[in-house]
């Protein structure tokens, strides 16, 4: 099941959210003040960004993090797939291709287009994202942190 994060996801959520960026399948950590400031503007409004709960079994599988921006280029809304992380536990078991089911039908009728971005060497998360009919983009992301 997919659902919201709701208050009382938080340390549910903290907790997965430092298990992902203590993982592989990371360029680097990152403080967990930044990952308080993401739940609080989830827990705040909806206009920015959402943070769902992956559940299998009863329990907290995994979760995603998705972004709202406009682009000219597709005429729309994008929905950027910020993070999706699921427990080892329960890798394999269609959650993934689940949550990309429920976001897609949460954007129907006014996203334009899903984004994200995947580390090459995340084999099994490429392999997934391709069989879901993302392809690559050929830009180089330049960014420049402030």
């Amino acid at each position: 099941m997919i659902r919201r994060l709701t208050e009382k996801d938080r340390d549910i959520y903290l907790e997965m959210a430092e298990e992902f960026y203590h993982s592989d399948a990371v360029l680097h950590p990152v403080p967990r003040s930044y990952m308080e400031a993401t739940v609080d503007e989830a827990l705040a409004s909806d206009r920015y960004t959402k943070i769902y709960l992956i559940e299998s079994e009863g329990v907290c599988a995994g979760y995603g993090v998705t972004a709202r921006t406009f682009s000219q280029e597709v005429g729309g809304f994008v929905t950027w797939i910020e993070e999706l992380y699921i427990r080892e536990a329960f890798r394999s078991k269609g959650l993934g291709r689940e949550f990309f089911s429920y976001i897609e039908e949460d954007g129907k009728g006014d996203t334009a287009r899903l984004r994200l971005e995947v580390e090459a060497d995340n084999t099994r998360a490429v392999a997934l994202y391709e069989r879901l009919g993302f392809h690559v983009l050929e830009y180089v992301q330049m960014v420049k942190d402030r």
